[in-house]
């Protein structure tokens, strides 16, 4: 065969892949894929797997390893984040952004009568990209809801503690039906849309496992366990001989293939095959300018010959736990974790079995000395012949029992967390005596997290820039669907003209401790109470789900309001309160609040007044 096609023929495919699972085995003590399930079985609670112990032991588990990762997950993904978009080298000033809201409103407008917007010919171009900018951000917001991307986020990030490593794989369904038409007969349906896949770190192989940049990869192999028989019917709409087809056939091949635990527990009658999608680049002759490539294969048989995916990056976003010099693979807090678990669960099963056979000690019974039948119940008599005359009557003394196993558990597991991370401070666990101490416990205790949130950033970033990849490369044309808070409406989107455009993405991250929920509410009563902003206002900012039907009373009220005069002072509510001075509200906070915004830097103070200022 030519090197062409040896390049593409799935030995050389399932060859690649070996050789990268078999770099992953070098890994960590036991191999990257065993201490992955080691790690699991530990975070899940399944702590005593295989441990011969007898039937009638009982088994103590104190799970600190998933008490302190799911402590630093919620750190960790607890700020809400909003990305918006902005092409390099087309200006975005204040007058720019009114007339952007100026145009989308119009834009709104003609979605809901069925219309066309006339853009008019003296439009500036900055309007023009600054309203697609505008759209990509709030259509972001619809794609997450869409693909339910909150779960997949946190399925990320768990696997990310567990493995060291999580991946997060975007790819394009054309069975997707989007309910768009091409043309106004709608005869001609769009179908097509991208779906996000969460893959353990055991099936990913990278064709460079010594770089850390996804996109800087030579290829990328993903492996999946698939139905033979929605292999074949891919195989048959891709054009694949016959008797290629009839190779597709079911394995269990545990040495390689994907999930080991999966492959064990499969019943024989679920027909599945292991199935190898390669991500790679081909460049052009210039050797600047590449196209992403993709191929399927099983081990017997081509899927799906090379085909373009028409992007420009990787469609796959990974977020490290740990970070490691010189290698793509993260490293796992939770493999350093488990001596010191084994230690807790230890001396605690043995702490309970002492405490037991002291409370209800086993007895052994001399038949020659005692007749009598013995059943070991508290308080029972037993008649013995032959004691000694100086102590004929006794009780049978307990078993002794150390205290130091208590001690030594509470050591383990209070040193364990707080070298962690997870002390009382910052898993809300202390008395609140003294709020600013507390809130500079946990300021000082959530700091290491920081690094880790960087890198959460960093991913949520890349799969910003990977979705917009897809937008700009497989949308074509089609409207965008953009949920406000008073409904839904359609946005033309022509990813034409935006091709020759440099795209940056930008993660907002919002506050995650003061201004949460609970807060907010407080705060707006604050407002509202002061006579600062209105009943109306007040409703429309109220956080999402928190009354029932709100829409409905907030248009009830709009309905009322009609016909009513404006306040007789301009610029300030009907209560008289000054409508211009945010820190005449914070005053009117109880003490703990004040203390708490006191405690912040005078950066966020500042922002802080102005989202008062804004919301006056």
């Amino acid at each position: 065969m030519s090197k062409e096609k040896k390049w593409f023929h799935p030995k050389t495919i399932v060859e690649e892949y070996r050789k990268g699972q078999q770099y992953k085995s070098g890994l960590e003590k036991k191999g990257l894929s065993e201490q992955s399930r080691i790690n699991r079985r530990f975070y899940e609670g399944d702590q005593w797997y295989g441990v011969q112990c007898g039937d009638k032991k009982a088994l103590v588990c104190y799970n600190i390893i998933r008490r302190i990762g799911e402590y630093k997950q919620a750190m960790i993904d607890g700020s809400p984040l909003a990305v918006n978009f902005s092409a390099e080298g087309v200006p975005c000033t204040k007058e720019i952004r009114e007339s952007v809201r100026e145009r989308r409103k119009a834009y709104r407008e003609a979605s809901v009568k069925g219309t066309a917007v006339n853009e008019g010919k003296n439009v500036p171009q900055a309007e023009k990209i600054g309203l697609i900018m505008d759209a990509l951000g709030s259509y972001y917001k619809t794609t997450a809801e869409r693909l339910g991307f909150d779960s997949l986020k946190s399925k990320v990030l768990e696997s990310a503690y567990v493995t060291g490593t999580g991946l997060l794989y975007t790819y394009w369904d054309d069975g997707v039906k989007t309910g768009q038409y091409a043309d106004a007969g709608k005869t001609s349906a769009i179908r097509g849309d991208i779906r996000c896949e969460v893959l353990d770190v055991e099936n990913v192989s990278f064709g460079d496992p010594t770089l850390d940049d996804v996109q800087g990869q030579p290829y990328i192999i993903i492996a999946q366990r698939r139905r033979v028989d929605e292999l074949k019917r891919e195989a048959r709409r891709n054009g694949r001989p016959a008797a290629e087809i009839e190779a597709i056939k079911p394995d269990t091949d545990p040495d390689y293939m994907v999930g080991v635990r999966e492959t064990e527990k499969e019943p024989a009658e679920s027909q599945k095959v292991t199935v190898l999608t390669k991500l790679y680049k081909a460049y052009s002759k210039d050797g600047f300018t590449y196209k992403v490539m993709a191929v399927r294969v099983t081990e017997k048989a081509t899927i799906r010959t090379p085909w373009d995916t028409n992007l420009q990056v990787y469609p796959i976003a990974k977020m490290n736990w740990g970070q490691t010099i010189h290698r793509v693979y993260g490293y796992s807090e939770v493999t350093h974790l488990i001596p010191n678990q084994i230690a807790v669960n230890r001396a605690a099963t043995a702490a309970n079995d002492a405490v037991m056979k002291m409370g209800m000690p086993l007895l052994l019974v001399d038949t020659d000395v005692v007749q009598d039948e013995v059943t070991n119940d508290p308080g029972q008599i037993i008649p013995v012949a032959g004691m000694p005359a100086d102590n004929p009557v006794r009780y049978v003394a307990p078993q002794n029992f150390t205290p130091q196993f208590n001690q030594l558990i509470e050591s383990v597991m209070g040193n364990t967390m707080s070298c962690a991370g997870a002390n009382d401070a910052a898993l809300g666990e202390m008395r609140p005596e003294n709020t600013s101490a507390i809130l500079a416990l946990r300021e000082a205790a959530t700091m290491p997290l920081q690094l880790m949130k960087n890198r959460w950033h960093a991913f949520v970033e890349e799969n910003a820039r990977i979705w917009l990849d897809f937008w700009l490369h497989l949308y074509g044309k089609r409207a965008l669907k953009m949920e406000e808070k008073d409904g839904e409406w359609y946005f033309p989107f022509d990813a034409q003209a935006c091709k020759d455009l440099i795209i940056n993405t930008r993660i907002d991250v919002g506050p995650a401790s003061l201004w949460s929920e609970i807060t907010s509410l407080q705060t707006l009563d604050n407002l509202h109470k002061a006579g600062i902003i209105d009943t109306l206002q007040y409703l429309n900012r109220l956080p999402k789900g928190s009354v029932p039907e709100l829409s409905s009373l907030i248009r009830e009220l709009e309905e009322k309001a009609k016909g009513t005069t404006p306040p007789t002072k301009e610029g300030a509510p009907a209560g008289g309160a000054p409508a211009t001075d945010p820190m005449a509200l914070i005053r009117k906070m109880s003490p703990e609040h004040q203390e708490m915004f006191n405690q912040l830097s005078p950066e966020e103070q500042a922002q802080i007044m102005a989202q008062m200022q804004g919301a006056m």
